[in-house]
């Protein structure tokens, strides 16, 4: 037999969905972008300098570094899970001093990440006001039953 998560024991008919966060989407979609992004300017890197880095540091660090991005899309309805993916931005950009390409490829997405934060707070907070404003008309307006 299947277990019910918690959302799904708690529903009862009627209930309305509860709307996802369109920030967090915007962030796990950076972060997530992001890490493909050191993976494969990893293995640039590996293969441009192996004879000057050892082979260990450059892939090991790449690979940790792109964990640890994907890792943080778990926790950004935290607080500091933003503040740690504002943070992930600057190893991000920092590999530019092995590969030149990156400074601009991790601004980029840096100024991603600040825009989709920004944007997706701001229709976080429209979307709040409408199903705030929606609820308060259902209940000002009851629906009359078919019968």
């Amino acid at each position: 037999m299947a277990r019910l998560t918690k959302a799904q024991r708690e529903w009862r008919p009627g209930m309305p969905k509860k709307r996802r966060s369109i920030m967090i989407l915007f962030a796990s979609t950076v972060l997530s972008l992001e890490a493909f992004v050191v993976f494969f300017g990893t293995l640039a890197v590996f293969g441009l300098r192996r004879g000057e880095l050892p082979a260990s540091l450059i892939l090991g660090g790449g690979a940790v570094l792109s964990l640890v991005l994907i890792l943080t899309c778990a926790v950004l309805t935290q607080r500091w899970g933003r503040i740690a993916g504002s943070l992930l931005q600057l190893p991000v950009i920092a590999i530019g001093f092995l590969e030149p390409t990156m400074f601009l490829i991790g601004t980029a997405f840096a100024i991603t990440w600040v825009y989709g934060l920004r944007t997706g707070h701001r229709l976080d907070r429209e979307n709040a006001e409408r199903d705030r404003r929606q609820a308060e008309w259902e209940r000002n307006h009851p629906r009359a039953d078919p019968a």
